[in-house]
């Protein structure tokens, strides 16, 4: 007899988005569970239609078949689907997974409903149990039940098939931007229920302390026995049934002997309100019982109490107007692909709370459930998402009427699920799907079911931000150019909060203008955030031998963004497929071991709890919290003078409630003649946070004292520079002079943003110098050359003078009208081998660039050379610090070299040329050069984001025209620093 699930042919028919499968809820079944996961017999087909061989392998569930050494590898693409059928159809060639395994099914399970879980599949799973047809599912990331009571027998042993079906109809559904993986990506458990049960609870909070529980009851039989009731209980608190409601049900007729509903009430006093900063949370137990007293049922919940709204143009949390510093994140890990571990999940959470991140969009289906639980333990507010992108062919799929079942089946799925979680505060309907009937449909069903939450797409934005008609009551776009948020925010037209649900592309070297879309977002009422693209760079760790992925053994084989030799972070394109996207999936805040890149210090710095200010010699500390105090925190003030080193003193942080800003006493005194002055405070964590222990630092606030004094040097009497008959600089610490430079390697943006083609087309990256004139005089030795380009020629001026110690070069760069946006204006040369250390003076110590330097700080900061390097996955522009006043590189006998710069510069030290970097497409390809290269610029390009989204801002670029700098360049000689006298007891740095 033919397979009735094959007959289905679910994989090429949207009308079947399941067969045999169980109503979702929220509903808790793990306590009591068997667990499934493990080793599985596996084997691979070509097609779903293929028959099994005798030949099995095995394979760890949870985990994608994908990145366990199969033939069926990862493929990467951003929204093309990775072959040509259009919708409905998928491919002929469909690679699908079996996976077979006894159960022992507990003999104490006898007359009880017995229920299959599988946490979730991709794309097609198909049920069978001892060969009998149980059921089918889609939907790559919600979890699909099957009632197996009719097909097992307790205390005996059954043969358990789940067939995965890697393309369908449904994958057209999830071209979400990300790796296409296949498998069984989450727990599989099998459980058991009394036959009278609990079909679902449903939790609604007010933050005054009002609860609501609404529970619906079924029985196995059909009809329901007499005289069942539920009760509940919050924190030892007995709630009380609901008699009103009881009264309702009788007189309206609607409950029948097939389904019961119940409700439970109470209002907590002195409740403690859930937030993001405060994340209470109470347990609530509900017990079905039966007549007789017993217990038939038992669901566990944590609730939080709390209330969402949107009023005018705010989103309000409690009635408070919250600011989103949000991130997107997909389920994802180097070694497993999909399948992310309850470990893993909360170091990403912790992650994102230590720097300063309050909010998580789903990126782009429903996230693991229990990230929700750690977000509603942890705090964070979560955007939860559908698993709807039609990307390839939204237009087309968004008013198919094939589709419309899907769109709500999807929707409905998430929001059954996740609907007691205080975290979720607001339903996605999915991305980038166009917009059309499908979502109006599960928009309504959502409104009806959930009035509590407002619901956002940010397809509807095709419509007007400001349509009250469209299906989204935030307006959410994705990339929008900050004038037209601000300018929207002004119009007078704006009717919803604009909380951007996607914003700062984090594609390599970038998040620029990051400080100033929070300064326009904080100043402009109606802007209220936005969710950074995204959380990880989906970098898969790979053997380079054989170009698989390493797999759950690659444990170890990677430290600080940074693969072992070996191995490296493979993108699109490193498997072999011939559809992809390159690296334009390494675009996360984080590396992919969660390393935290340098933007991270920038968000947190943006995102600091506590500010600063220094206005007209007053010194006043504000709370930038929505709700906490600072009894949290713990700090300490630390002075950094130019000329006199850093000193630190303890900090009593006043007592000044949330939104608030006091007055506070300067803790130093400055020395008249101690030149620039910074005053940071350091704040950290004052005892065990859940998400960070005591002493971790959570922000440094800082404001300039005392600007610098310009302190020329002064030309001695021997005025001879050794200058060669190129003119260029003799040095014995220089293996290559001091030149011109007007390139950089470029980064991602700079590529995808088009600013890379329009460079390489003017010759920046091979300008050849000409020697034009070399003047020796008594005052020093001037040089002049030329770089000619398409654009027309670029002077270059070089003055040399010696100096008490050292030269002074005093350069000037003409650049015609034409170079009107070049990547940097500077001097780059080489030193010997084994300088091995640069200290520093300016931002740090991380890397900056002038769009992206809130989050690094003014002071003395001290790394080695080979630190300074940002590995970002694909080869690019990195490890450049913004401001930098002076430097020396050394070797570990104290020799070296001292730089003093003029004015604040950008500069960077690395082991690489600029064409090394270019030439290269991972960084196992690259060989560091023994000495260091170093770029002094007078003007360095911002970073932006224009890889998806806005470049940087026009303030940020590099014109044509003159510019100018000087540097001194010394040996290396100790030298005495001054001290500041602090107003009490200090260390010294």
């Amino acid at each position: 007899m033919r397979d009735p699930l094959l007959a289905l042919r679910p994989w090429e028919a949207p009308e079947v988005t399941s067969w045999g499968r169980l109503p979702m809820n929220a509903v808790d079944r793990r306590s009591g569970a068997l667990s499934l996961d493990g080793s599985w017999r596996f084997q691979l087909l070509p097609t779903p239609t293929s028959a099994p061989g005798l030949a099995w392998s095995s394979l760890q569930v949870p985990g994608s078949w994908t990145t366990q050494d199969t033939d069926d590898l990862p493929q990467y693409t951003n929204f093309k689907m990775p072959w040509g059928e259009f919708p409905p159809t998928s491919p002929d060639a469909n690679p699908t997974g079996v996976y077979e395994r006894e159960v022992d099914v507990p003999a104490e399970w006898a007359g009880r409903r017995i229920v299959l879980q599988v946490g979730a599949a991709e794309s097609v799973l198909l049920v069978h149990v001892d060969g009998r047809p149980v059921g089918v599912s889609k939907d790559s990331h919600l979890a699909a039940e099957f009632d197996l009571s009719d097909v097992v027998r307790p205390g005996e042993r059954a043969l358990l098939r789940l067939t995965v079906v890697k393309w369908s109809d449904a994958s057209h559904l999830e071209d979400q931007d990300q790796w296409w993986h296949a498998g069984i990506t989450r727990s599989v458990l099998l459980y058991a229920t009394d036959p009278l049960r609990l079909a679902d609870v449903t939790v609604r909070t007010r933050c005054d302390g009002g609860l609501r529980v609404d529970c619906q009851v079924r029985d196995a039989g059909g009809a329901l026995p007499e005289g069942w009731y539920v009760t509940g209980e919050l924190d030892g608190q007995l709630l009380t049934q609901d008699a009103e409601y009881e009264r309702f049900k009788e007189e309206d007729g609607r409950v029948s002997d097939f389904l019961g509903e119940a409700r439970l009430t109470t209002v907590v006093a002195g409740v403690r309100a859930w937030t993001a900063e405060m994340p209470e949370l109470y347990d609530l137990t509900v017990r079905l019982h039966r007549a007789d007293g017993s217990v038939a049922d038992t669901s566990h919940h944590r609730v939080g109490f709390r209330e969402v709204e949107i009023r005018g143009r705010d989103l309000l949390l409690n009635g408070e107007r919250v600011y989103i510093r949000g991130v997107n994140r997909h389920d994802f890990h180097p070694l497993t692909g999909r399948t992310v571990s309850y470990d893993d999940m909360r170091a990403d959470l912790v992650t994102l709370k230590r720097f300063g991140f309050n909010a998580i969009r789903t990126a782009h289906y429903p996230n693991d459930p229990t990230l929700l639980d750690l977000a509603d333990e942890l705090g964070f507010y979560v955007v939860d998402e559908a698993n709807i992108e039609a990307h390839d062919h939204a237009h087309e799929i968004a008013d198919d009427p094939r589709y419309l079942g899907a769109f709500v089946d999807r929707v409905s799925r998430m929001v059954l699920r996740d609907k007691n979680h205080p975290s979720v505060i607001i339903w996605s309907l999915g991305n980038e799907s166009d917009y059309g009937a499908g979502h109006d449909a599960a928009a309504g069903w959502l409104r009806r079911h959930d009035p509590s939450r407002p619901l956002q797409y940010e397809g509807a934005a095709k419509l007007g931000w400001a349509d009250p008609k469209v299906a989204s009551d935030i307006a959410c776009p994705m990339y929008a150019p900050l004038e037209d948020c601000v300018a929207h925010a002004l119009s007078g037209e704006q009717t919803k909060p604009l909380i951007q649900c996607e914003y700062s592309h984090a594609m390599g070297n970038s998040n620029g203008t990051l400080a100033d879309h929070w300064a326009a977002i904080e100043s402009t009422p109606g802007l209220q955030g936005g969710f950074i693209w995204e959380f990880w760079d989906h970098g898969i760790l790979q053997r380079v031998n054989d170009g698989r992925p390493a797999g759950r053994g690659g444990a170890g084989l990677y430290d600080n963004g940074v693969a072992a030799p070996g191995h490296r972070w493979a993108y699109g394109g490193d498997f072999g497929e011939t559809i992809h996207d390159g690296a334009f999936v390494a675009d996360g805040v984080v590396f992919p071991d969660r390393t935290p890149k340098p933007v991270m210090y920038e968000h947190r710095e943006i995102a600091a709890p506590v500010r600063l200010a220094y206005v007209g010699g007053e010194l006043r500390l504000t709370n930038h919290q929505h709700f906490r105090g600072l009894e949290w925190l713990a700090a300490e003030w630390e002075l950094s003078l130019a000329e006199g080193g850093t000193l630190t003193v303890a900090a009593e942080l006043p007592d000044v409630r949330a939104g608030e800003s006091v007055a506070v006493p300067m803790p130093f005194t400055l020395p008249e003649d101690g030149g620039e002055a910074w005053l940071t405070l350091r704040v950290t964590t004052a005892d065990e946070e859940v998400w960070a222990p005591r002493g971790t630092e959570v922000c440094v606030p800082q404001v300039r004292l005392r600007a610098a004094t310009p302190v020329g040097s002064v030309a001695t009497e021997d005025s001879s520079v050794e200058v060669d008959e190129d003119g260029l600089l003799v040095h014995p610490l220089l293996t290559a002079a001091p030149v011109l430079s007007l390139w950089r390697t470029p980064t991602d943006n700079d590529e995808l943003g088009g600013m890379a083609v329009r460079w390489r087309a003017w010759g920046l990256d091979a300008l050849e110098r000409k020697l034009v004139d070399v003047r020796r005089e008594s005052a020093g030795v001037t040089v002049v050359a030329e770089y000619a380009t398409p654009a027309g020629a670029v002077r270059h001026e070089q003055v040399f003078t010696r100096v008490e110690g050292g030269v002074r070069i005093e350069e000037t760069a003409q650049l015609p009208a034409a170079l009107d946006d070049v990547p940097r204006v500077g001097s780059v040369f080489e030193t010997v081998a084994g300088l091995d250390v640069l200290e520093w003076y300016g931002q740090g110590p991380w890397e900056s660039y002038p769009d992206r330097s809130t989050g690094a700080p003014v002071g003395h900061h001290s790394l080695p050379v080979d630190e300074l390097f940002t590995p970002y996955l694909r080869p690019q522009e990195s490890g450049g610090r913004h401001g930098v006043r002076r430097f020396t590189l050394s070797a570990p006998d104290a020799t070296g070299l001292a730089v003093a710069l003029d004015e604040p510069r950008q500069v960077t030290v690395t082991r690489y040329r600029a064409a090394d970097l270019a030439a290269a497409a991972h960084h196992d390809e690259l060989v560091p050069r023994p000495g260091c290269v170093v770029h002094l610029d007078a003007a360095h390009r911002g970073v932006g984001t224009a890889s998806c989204g806005p470049d940087t801002s026009p303030g940020y670029l590099v014109p044509a025209g003159t510019h100018r700098w000087s540097w001194t360049l010394r040996v290396l000689r100790p030298r005495a620093r001054r001290a500041a006298r602090p107003t009490g007891s200090t260390r010294s740095t």
